[in-house]
């Protein structure tokens, strides 16, 4: 039996909760998507959101190395 009052449609979405904006690069370390898309992926479409989806796996995730802390901050 389907319960019509609970049943909501989801938006899909490639977060995998673990979000970390990467300052130099703007992607989220956790799904790769830019800030850009996340911040506007409720109200895209979902052929633009499948469309982002599938480019994800091709893009260069953040980095995920240390940049060095105060240290590195002073040699820059």
């Amino acid at each position: 039996m389907k319960d019509d009052i609970w049943s909501r449609d989801e938006i899909e979405s490639p977060c995998v909760q673990l979000c970390m904006i990467h300052p130099e690069t703007r992607l989220c370390s956790g799904c790769a998507r830019s800030i850009d898309e996340i911040t506007r992926w409720s109200k895209m479409t979902p052929e633009d959101r499948r469309s982002v989806m599938a480019e994800l796996p091709n893009r260069e995730k953040a980095p995920t190395k240390r940049r060095g802390g105060r240290a590195a901050r002073l040699l820059r």
